[in-house]
């Protein structure tokens, strides 16, 4: 596979999964940590560094508003609940321990 293919492959991997984190919003920030070690919030600070590192200023702010299709302050008032306790025990947990 030539390397033009590949980021081809991959940025329309990358809108699938931007698009399929935008569609569950059921799917809380707090629960991707816990399973997977990211977010939503993730993706946006990376998609930030690859555009600085390219010399092309984004702010916090554009940067998740790409990824969530929304402005943050909207999508946390109409999607975002309160993290559980189990919730917020499970995320202590999971920066405690050592990267595998």
């Amino acid at each position: 596979m030539d390397d033009a293919t590949r980021i081809e492959l991959e940025a329309a991997t990358f809108r699938r999964l931007v698009a399929h984190l935008r569609e569950r919003t059921d799917v809380q920030n707090i629960d991707l940590m816990n399973l997977a070690g990211f977010c939503r919030n993730c993706l946006s600070k990376w998609y930030r560094a690859a555009a600085e590192e390219r010399g092309l200023g984004l702010d916090d702010a554009t940067a998740r508003e790409i990824i969530y299709g929304m402005p943050y302050a909207e999508w946390k008032d109409r999607y975002q609940r309160e993290a559980s306790a189990e919730q917020q025990a499970a995320f202590v947990e999971a920066i405690r321990k050592p990267d595998a």
